[in-house]
């Protein structure tokens, strides 16, 4: 899903990352072009989600704190609450997740595919038993990409 306005546009190791934001609150993020300009944070909201940011790129381990308001169903915003608990450098099957949450692993995929904070409701931890899957709706191509080096910065461990 891609914002119209940003809170700021920043270059990350993942190429240029929009951060929407509303009432000083993280509302989304997306991936840009690599063309895109940059907008440096204009609110305190977009400030503290690139700090937030450059830290997790630094150190996997970080945990994030900002207060997010993702815009979804009950049933959206209870699978994105229960991504946020699986601890960096772990992975859980779509199959195992869905049996958590007492739902269908076509259901955790269809949640996964509409998250709008990727990287901060950590998504890229849900996988396909046969290997990682589908990335904010891609199955195939540079979303992947950025699923697989997610997967590797956090199993460094910081390292």
């Amino acid at each position: 899903m891609v914002h119209s306005v940003y809170g700021a546009i920043v270059a990350t190791p993942l190429g240029k990352l929009g951060l929407s934001t509303s009432e000083n609150t993280l509302i989304g993020l997306d991936f840009l072009p690599l063309n895109t300009p940059e907008c440096f944070p204009l609110d305190s909201a977009a400030r503290a989600a690139l700090a937030q940011l450059q830290a997790y790129f630094a150190d996997p381990r970080v945990m994030f704190t900002l207060s997010l308001l993702p815009q979804g169903t009950v049933f959206q915003k209870r699978v994105w609450h229960a991504l946020c608990l699986i601890p960096p450098g772990s992975t859980v099957t779509y199959g195992k997740f869905a049996e958590k949450l007492k739902t269908s692993p076509r259901a955790i995929g269809a949640a996964c595919r509409t998250n709008p904070l990727p990287i901060f409701i950590p998504c890229h931890r849900v996988i396909s038993s046969q290997g990682l899957g589908g990335y904010s709706g891609a199955t195939e191509g540079p979303y992947l990409d950025i699923k697989a080096w997610l997967l590797r910065h956090e199993a460094k461990g910081g390292r």
